[in-house]
C-alpha cells in the first residue's frame, strides 16, 4: 500500500460528524444544514434537456481531449466572461470537475527527483484537496496564513527564501473558500513576479467565480492579459458545479499554459478521466447559456441581503466579495464549542473554521470562525440566521 496515504488528514466533514456525534439537538426544531458547500438550487432545464437528448453518447468511448465543440464552448465562455482569447486546441482541457483536476494536476506537475523535497504552497484556510494532492505527490505542503489583518489574502512575504526555492506549485483560490475574498490585480502582479523569480506553477482555483454581487471577480488568465503577460506557468480551474447548480455532473475545464496542459493531457490519458460524450453535450449547453447563471446569482444575492442584516447586530456579518459563504468570527473565539452549542440548542449545522485550516506559524487562522454555506432555500437561511442570533443573544 502507498505509505503516503497515512499522511492524509481526516476530511472536515468527517471531523464534524465526530464533533457532533454525542450531541442531541433540541426537539421541536427542524434541522438546517449549512455546513457543506453543495448547491441546492435546481439544475437548469437547458442543461437537463441537453443531457437527456444526448443519452446516445453513452455508447461511445470519449477522447480524453474532449470534443472540439466542448472546447470551443469553453473558449467562447472565457472570451465573453473575461475578454480572454484561449486556443481551444492547446490551451483548454475539459475535466471531470475542478476537484478531480486540482488533485490530478499536482500529480502530473510535481518533480520529486531533486535533492530536496518539493513544496506545494497553499493558502490557509484552504480546500483540503490542495493538501492531499501535495502529500500524495510526495511534496511538502506549506501554508500561508490568510487572516483579517491582510484582507484574508495570503501574505507571500511570510514565505522564507528556502521554501520559495523548493516551491513547484502554488495554489490560489479566488473567490476564496471559505472567506469569499477576491484577488486584486496588484495581488496577481505580486504573485506573477514571484513565479517569474522562482519558476513555480500557479494553480488558480476559480470555481466560485460566477457567484458575486455585481462585481465579477478578476480571473487569473484575465489578470495575466491585463498585465501584458502570456499564460506561462499559469493554469486556471473552473467548474459547472456552483455556476450551474450541477455538482453531480462533474464537469469543468482547465485553461492556461499550453505546455503544461500538453503534459497534463498525457497524464490524463493514462489516468482514465475522459468526460462522457453525454456529459459533454450537457456541458456545452451550460457554458453557452448565461440566463440560468444570472438567476442563480440573484438567488444568492437575495439570501445574503436577507441574512446579513439579521446577523450584523450580533456578529461581524457582512457580504463577502463573492462565493456563497459567510465567514463569521464567533463570540468567545471557540469555534468548536459554538458549533456544538448551535447544533444542540438550535439544530443548525455549520462548519468550524479550524477544520478548514492547519496550525501554521504559531496559529490556526480558522480558529474562532465558522463557515456558513448559504445553499439552503431562502426561508431556511433566514430561519437559521434568526436561530443563530437567538443563540448569540441568549
Amino acid at each position: 500500500m502507498n505509505p503516503l496515504l497515512k499522511r492524509l488528514q481526516p476530511y472536515p466533514f468527517q471531523r464534524l460528524r465526530a464533533l457532533l456525534a454525542d450531541v442531541t439537538p433540541a426537539s421541536g426544531k427542524s434541522p438546517i444544514n449549512l455546513q457543506i458547500g453543495e448547491p441546492k438550487h435546481p439544475t437548469p432545464q437547458v442543461l437537463c434537456d441537453a443531457l437527456v437528448g444526448a443519452l446516445g453518447g453513452l455508447a461511445s468511448y470519449p477522447p480524453t481531449l474532449g470534443a472540439p465543440a466542448l472546447r470551443q464552448a469553453c473558449a467562447g465562455w472565457l472570451q465573453r466572461r473575461y475578454g480572454v482569447a484561449a486556443d481551444p486546441e492547446r490551451e483548454i482541457l475539459p475535466v471531470n470537475g475542478s476537484r478531480e483536476a486540482l488533485f490530478a494536476f499536482v500529480q502530473a506537475m510535481i518533480d520529486p527527483s531533486g535533492p530536496q523535497t518539493p513544496v506545494v504552497i497553499s493558502p490557509n484556510p484552504f480546500y483540503q484537496i490542495y493538501e492531499g494532492a501535495a502529500l500524495l505527490a510526495g511534496a511538502e505542503p506549506w501554508y500561508v496564513n490568510a487572516t483579517s489583518d491582510n484582507g484574508f489574502q495570503p501574505d507571500w512575504s511570510t514565505v522564507p527564501e528556502d521554501v520559495w526555492q523548493r516551491a513547484q506549485v502554488v495554489f490560489v483560490c479566488s473567490p476564496g473558500n471559505p472567506t469569499g475574498a477576491v484577488m486584486t490585480l496588484d495581488d496577481w502582479r505580486a504573485l506573477f513576479a514571484l513565479s517569474d523569480r522562482y519558476g513555480f506553477i500557479i494553480a488558480s482555483d476559480e470555481c466560485y467565480s460566477e457567484i458575486h454581487f455585481g462585481q465579477p471577480p478578476l480571473g487569473g488568465l484575465q489578470a495575466a492579459r491585463k498585465l501584458g503577460r502570456d499564460f506561462s506557468r499559469l493554469v486556471m480551474f473552473t467548474s459547472l458545479s456552483k455556476r450551474s447548480n450541477a455538482p453531480g455532473l462533474r464537469s469543468g475545464f482547465v485553461a492556461g499554459d499550453a505546455g503544461l496542459l500538453e503534459a497534463f493531457l498525457l497524464y490524463r490519458t493514462y489516468h482514465g478521466s475522459a468526460m462522457s460524450p453525454t456529459i459533454q453535450t450537457a456541458s456545452i449547453a451550460a457554458w453557452n447559456d448565461e440566463t440560468h447563471v444570472e438567476a442563480n446569482r440573484a438567488a444568492y444575492q437575495a439570501k445574503f441581503d436577507a441574512v446579513v442584516p439579521i446577523l450584523a447586530g450580533c456578529l461581524d456579518a457582512r457580504h463577502p466579495d463573492a462565493a456563497f459563504y459567510l465567514w463569521l468570527a464567533v463570540p468567545g473565539g471557540d469555534d468548536l464549542a459554538f458549533t456544538r452549542r448551535l447544533f444542540a440548542e438550535e439544530n443548525v449545522t455549520v462548519l468550524p473554521g479550524s477544520f478548514l485550516a492547519r496550525d501554521a506559524h504559531g496559529v490556526n487562522p480558522g480558529r474562532g470562525y465558522v463557515r456558513i454555506a448559504l445553499v439552503a432555500p431562502l426561508a431556511e437561511c433566514v430561519e437559521a440566521a434568526e436561530r443563530i442570533r437567538q443563540l448569540v443573544n441568549h
